[in-house]
């Protein structure tokens, strides 16, 4: 049987941007991340610059994602780009990502999270642990009606991002989905 898949948000779960704002969290590291995305006008113009992007990353977690038992994969608005900037940091290989086209931070009038209808497609019957920092039971709801498969939504404080709790209730779910081995004679 394949492995669960385990659906990372960067924002919030690895990268506690709620946290106190000119204290880094213990165990962390700052990157700091251009923003050279948009037109120059979006910018400011020509020669207007952006502050950069701070990201507080506890290099541990990769390491601790990694022994969890599951198959990896970005889901978070930086998509390809938390290979370049994000895995480095967490000693993580590059990993898939999902891809969110259009959905991209597109509203859904029923409530839904953007993120949710794009998950269970990508998912495709697959059992899946989802952290995050913006699920509601919307989202629950809709994982139990389009997902055939075992999912958890797991909610991580952005104030403080992923805990040793957090680690211990993804590695449960985990550990619920492994089949008994049958000893053969």
């Amino acid at each position: 049987m394949d492995r669960p898949l385990l659906f990372l948000d960067v924002d919030g779960p690895l990268n506690p941007y709620a946290a106190e704002p000119e204290k880094c969290p213990d165990g962390y590291t700052t990157l700091r991340v251009a923003q050279d995305r948009g037109t120059r006008q979006e910018r400011g113009g020509a020669g207007a610059r952006r502050r950069p992007h701070r990201v507080w990353l506890n290099p541990e977690h990769g390491q601790r994602l990694r022994r969890l038992g599951y198959e990896l994969c970005w889901a978070t608005t930086w998509m390809g780009d938390a290979n370049r900037w994000i895995a480095p940091v967490l000693g993580l290989p590059e990993l898939p990502f999902v891809d969110f086209g259009d959905a991209l931070l597109q509203e859904r009038p029923d409530g839904v999270h953007w993120k949710t209808g794009p998950l269970v497609d990508y998912a495709n019957g697959r059992p899946f642990a989802w952290v995050d920092d913006e699920q509601s039971d919307l989202d629950q709801a809709y994982v139990t009606a389009h997902h055939r498969g075992a999912a958890l939504l797991h909610h991580v404080n952005p104030r403080v991002g992923l805990r040793d709790k957090d680690f211990h209730t993804l590695a449960d779910f985990a550990r619920t989905l492994e089949t008994p081995r049958v000893a053969l004679d």
